[in-house]
């Protein structure tokens, strides 16, 4: 005997207050079916209609391209809240697969937090039928564009509300064809620069404009040095900080429809972001979001190269990373609960969290030796006598070409900021036989130390050239 296996789709939204008799006409939405090449069917479309007008609140579907409905969706009499749609993830792909049908009770076009849902879920279309009016209600469209040339994507083109009859549209043949353009509107635009990434750089402070402005240009430069395309920057002076976002929840949106719109792979802040601000942006859009932080963590990663730079930078990434472990509650445990699931258990996310903590163990224990290795390496040249120089100065100020002028070395040196990390130091003959030791002082520690942010790191520095200056002798200040 076969069974048949049924699956039960649930309601989402407002679904508070609702009668049995209204959550069943919902649920039965389900069953419905949409032709791939058309809106709305009329049925689905009149049935929508009375529910909503009968429960005074806004109702939507999510419609697939096959025509299936995958959602199904109650809001409140002015909005819905769209949940998220895991079993339609984006990936690589320009548009989700999915259309958003749903009613205005009190008629109306397409409005600002239709477009807005549009944009930042790339929906393949957005359709709103007004259920003011039972008997002959309209329907309006909305889509993504392109513009006349195809290059460039505009936010969308708005179709007037009419009947429903009077759309000759194949929406199937219009979706896939919009999807190619906007694929190869992409495309054009990844040929365009040679990176991998694309960011837009955002700075939310009350700062001063030229601070800000002189903030945003060194961002630049780290996101230069990290092989980042800067595509265009944000900047707002906000009363007080969104404990959200950060920044305003209009303007994060405003941003995000524009990294959309320039193909944009990142979003990234010049402040450091919150573990529940880089989670809340998160959910907003799928762009990798990044801040000042983890800019430069990266590219420490990327230029330690000794073992000593190579443990303090992983240290900084772990301690960095620690308190932004997130998980999604019981999917992520290893003993679900039920039948042979009590008792004692330890979820996937708490499991990360201990081993990240002995990993951040076993780093400062290694370090620590290091350190010691590090200062009989330095007792043996004080006992020497050599005298010990060191070059001290902001990040690309020039100290590793110095090293090399001086003493003929090799040293990579690079136009960028923290292109060397690790400490180099080399041996200045003079004449009469004299000698010197001089080293080329990277502050990866210090990064580490002052909270990873190049300000705070260059404030730590020039008080410690000054005294350098006055330790010295005259002619050994460099």
């Amino acid at each position: 005997m076969q069974l048949l296996e049924i699956t039960i789709k649930q309601l989402h939204g407002n679904l508070t207050g609702l009668k049995h008799l209204h959550l069943t006409s919902l649920e039965r939405l389900y069953r419905r079916r949409v032709l791939p090449a058309e809106i709305v069917s009329y049925d689905l479309a009149r049935s929508m209609v009375t529910i909503s007008a009968e429960i005074g609140r806004q109702v939507a579907v999510l419609v697939s391209r096959t025509g299936a409905i995958e959602y199904v969706i109650v809001g409140d009499e002015k909005s819905i809240y769209i949940p998220e749609l895991k079993d339609f993830p984006l990936g690589g792909k320009r548009l989700r697969g999915l259309r958003l049908v749903h009613t205005h009770l009190k008629g109306g076009p397409v409005n600002d937090d239709d477009l807005n849902d549009l944009s930042l879920l790339r929906l393949d279309l957005l359709a709103v039928i007004s259920a003011a009016d039972r008997v002959d209600a309209a329907i309006s469209l909305s889509f993504a564009a392109l513009d006349s040339n195809r290059s460039a994507l505009h936010p969308y083109i708005i179709h007037p509300a009419r009947p429903l009859e009077q759309y000759e549209l194949d929406i199937l043949d219009y979706i896939k064809t919009l999807e190619s353009d906007l694929e190869r509107s992409a495309a054009v635009s990844r040929s365009t620069f040679s990176a991998e990434e694309r960011a837009i750089l955002i700075s939310v402070s009350t700062a001063a404009g030229a601070e800000t402005q002189d903030s945003i240009e060194e961002l630049k430069e780290l996101s230069r040095t990290a092989g980042i395309v800067v595509l265009e920057t944000f900047s707002q002076r906000p009363r007080q900080f969104s404990p959200k976002y950060l920044m305003g929840e209009g303007k994060m949106r405003e941003v995000v429809i524009k990294a959309l719109q320039l193909n944009a792979t990142m979003l990234v802040f010049d402040q450091e972001l919150t573990p529940t601000q880089a989670r809340s942006i998160s959910n907003l859009t799928e762009l990798k979001v990044i801040d000042r932080s983890q800019l430069i963590l990266d590219i420490f990663a990327r230029r330690a190269n000794s073992l000593d730079g190579k443990v303090q930078v992983e240290l900084a990434q772990l301690k960095y990373l620690l308190p932004r472990l997130t998980g999604h509650g019981v999917e992520m445990s290893r003993l679900m609960g039920g039948i042979g699931g009590r008792g004692p258990g330890e979820t996937k996310l708490e499991l990360d969290r201990r081993r990240i903590r002995d990993r951040i163990s076993k780093l400062e224990r290694q370090l620590a030796d290091l350190s010691d290795n590090r200062y009989q390496r330095r007792q043996k040249r004080v006992r020497s006598g050599i005298p010990i120089i060191s070059i001290v100065g902001y990040t690309n100020a020039g100290k590793s070409t110095l090293l090399n002028s001086l003493t003929q070395s090799e040293v990579f040196t690079e136009n960028l900021l923290f292109a060397t990390l690790d400490t180099s130091t080399r041996r200045l003959r003079f004449p009469r036989e004299r000698e010197v030791i001089i080293t080329d002082a990277n502050f990866t520690k210090a990064a580490v130390d002052f909270s990873i942010t190049t300000k705070k790191i260059q404030d730590a520095i020039l008080p410690l050239d000054e005294e350098i200056k006055k330790a010295l002798p005259q002619s050994f200040v460099l």
